[in-house]
């Protein structure tokens, strides 16, 4: 058996997780997906800030668990769902952090969308 490689977020790759204040809405085939005003913005490194949504604002029976999983040394491993009324550009479009590192805790029990494999996510601003 070996050992995954496991990383603390640091200067040379940042991560930050902080409450949005947005309301985000995710649409896949006409259907809302996902609403809420409770998300997390995590920033990593230089990639593009991602919206991860409380699971409880995520309507789940859109949604189908595939066997894909990924691993990243600073949040651990990721599974994925698809959204089937989305066809085939909705294949593993979701994913989670079942139980991630210390790190990155508060993204627990939320979600997160490929905004290429779904129709829409819109961000409205707070008022």
């Amino acid at each position: 058996m070996t050992s995954k490689d496991v990383r603390l977020p640091g200067p040379d790759h940042p991560i930050t997780v902080e409450p949005s204040t947005d309301e985000i809405v995710v649409s896949v085939g006409g259907r809302v997906v996902a609403s809420t005003r409770g998300a997390l913005i995590l920033r990593e490194a230089s990639y593009p800030p991602v919206h991860y949504i409380p699971v409880e604002d995520v309507d789940f029976e859109l949604l189908e668990r595939t066997g894909h999983t990924t691993y990243c040394p600073y949040k651990g491993e990721c599974g994925y769902y698809s959204i089937p009324s989305g066809g085939e550009k909705a294949v593993n479009a979701v994913w989670r952090y079942d139980d991630p590192y210390p790190a990155v805790a508060e993204i627990k029990d939320h979600v997160a969308f490929y905004p290429d494999r779904v129709d829409e996510i819109t961000v409205r601003a707070a008022a």
